[in-house]
């Protein structure tokens, strides 16, 4: 049976013309997103959802989570992060920069907002977007912690897609050009609009300040394999539990494991959908 056309997302293209493309400078950064209307739509602004993809994936590649949302009356919007998506390509800085994900995300908002008004807005990520969503709440990279990073001084986390990352952001990035990017990377770049957050085997935890995360008061609902070597428990899961407040979650099997969340495999489709109506319901009890 042919899928119900609410269930196909629709495609745009937007460009923030206050951040430039990483390929060329004189263009503007691409930011595209898909749109996934509720099934059935409410006389008042539905609430909104945007979820953020993992290191190297797309927004495209995010329906196994963005479907069940919609289905269960939520608007979802989900985004490719320029460089860091299969559909355009790489470029180190896309993996390296992760501060300007959550950017990327409050410019989505900004532009759809001002075509048509916006209900309670929550956020929702896998791996990297883990991240990213935490970001919108409050979290906050350590500066120094990454310059370590990027210098080769501290470990670099897994980074399957990009395994010379360093050797390619040192060839392409000017040093002066670099020391400012991550002389920025402790900005704030929380999102007021943001009221809940749904993490999946979130990312670099290790990489943020613990005082930031101490900071975020919105619910945040966690949930992790207890097999995942990519996004580790103890280092990538373990400071948003041990410092943010608010947030609760739980392991969905000592067996599961990070590419159950991405990998075609069938083994992983309970898994996936188990945690996005959990997501789901998540969302319907917070943004409502």
């Amino acid at each position: 049976m042919a899928p119900s056309p609410r269930t196909q997302p629709r495609t745009r293209l937007l460009h923030d013309a206050s951040r430039h493309e990483f390929r060329d400078p004189a263009r503007p950064r691409p930011v595209r997103l898909y749109l996934w209307e509720p099934q059935r739509p409410p006389a008042a602004p539905a609430p909104l959802v945007v979820v953020s993809h993992g290191t190297g994936g797309s927004g495209s590649a995010m329906g196994w989570l963005a479907r069940p949302l919609a289905e269960a009356g939520l608007r979802v919007v989900a985004l490719d992060h320029h460089g860091n998506n299969f559909v355009d390509g790489y470029e180190p800085e896309g993996f390296a920069f992760v501060w300007e994900r959550a950017r990327d995300v409050s410019f989505v908002l900004d532009v759809l907002a001002g075509e048509r008004p916006l209900g309670p807005v929550g956020a929702a990520g896998f791996s990297l977007g883990g991240y990213t969503v935490a970001a919108l709440a409050g979290a906050r990279v350590a500066p120094q912690v990454m310059a370590a990073v990027l210098a080769g001084q501290a470990s670099l986390p897994a980074l399957p897609e990009f395994p010379d990352l360093l050797g390619a952001l040192g060839e392409k990035v000017p040093a002066d050009e670099l020391r400012a990017a991550i002389g920025g990377a402790g900005a704030d770049v929380s999102d007021s609009r943001i009221r809940a957050v749904f993490q999946v085997a979130p990312a670099v935890g290790s990489l943020l300040t613990p005082q930031s995360l101490k900071a975020v008061r919105v619910p945040v609902e966690i949930r992790w394999g207890g097999a995942d070597t990519i996004t580790p428990f103890d280092d990538d899961t373990r400071p948003y539990l041990a410092h943010i407040p608010t947030a609760v979650g739980r392991s969905v099997g000592s067996d599961v494991r990070h590419e159950d969340f991405f990998e075609a495999e069938p083994a992983g489709e309970p898994v996936r959908a188990r945690v996005a109506g959990e997501a789901a319901a998540f969302f319907r009890r917070h943004l409502s």
